[in-house]
């Protein structure tokens, strides 16, 4: 008879262990021996790799995201920049356009940040209107994003977000 080993644990050594065990304690062992692999799997394998797989899924889609903004950059660079509108102060437009993008409940405060430059912090305002809100501020009244930090509010699409912008 061949001896199977298991880290110094014979096969024969195994079943007389078993064998010495009630009836009602080799199915405890015998049911422990099936749930362990089997919590393991179902408990931590499959949804570890549903997650990594989301992860990878979100990773693509912004690469994706990237390499069009990257694409539009020079475009969008090359384009004459419009005049602000006639008269009117940078708080002024930015508080009527965030209105009418729907952003007005995300803004939490603004300050002056310089000449001609105002400083702004939203929070859980949706990204997707955020960055359309933005680029509209700089086609239709030429204000430019000097620098802005944007971070997850939580929820997903929502981001808490401080904006420096700056007229002409």
């Amino acid at each position: 008879m061949s001896k199977l080993s298991l880290n110094g644990l014979s096969f024969e050594a195994l079943t007389e262990w078993l064998g010495q065990l009630s009836e009602r304690e080799r199915r405890m062992v015998v049911a422990g021996a099936v749930l362990v692999p089997l919590l393991l799997v179902f408990g931590v394998l499959l949804p570890l790799d549903h997650s990594v797989a989301q992860a990878h899924a979100r990773l693509l889609k912004k690469r994706t995201d990237l390499e069009w903004m990257q694409g539009v950059a020079p475009e969008l660079a090359a384009s004459p920049q419009p005049p602000s509108a006639a008269g009117e102060s940078l708080l002024v437009i930015v508080d009527r356009s965030a209105r009418e993008s729907g952003l007005s409940g995300a803004l939490s405060g603004s300050e002056p940040a310089g000449p001609g430059a105002l400083s702004l912090r939203l929070q859980k305002a949706p990204f997707d209107v955020l960055v359309v809100w933005l680029a509209r501020l700089a086609q239709q009244n030429g204000i430019r994003v000097d620098s802005a930090t944007i971070d997850s509010a939580g929820a997903p699409g929502l981001v808490n977000a401080a904006v420096v912008l700056h007229s002409g």
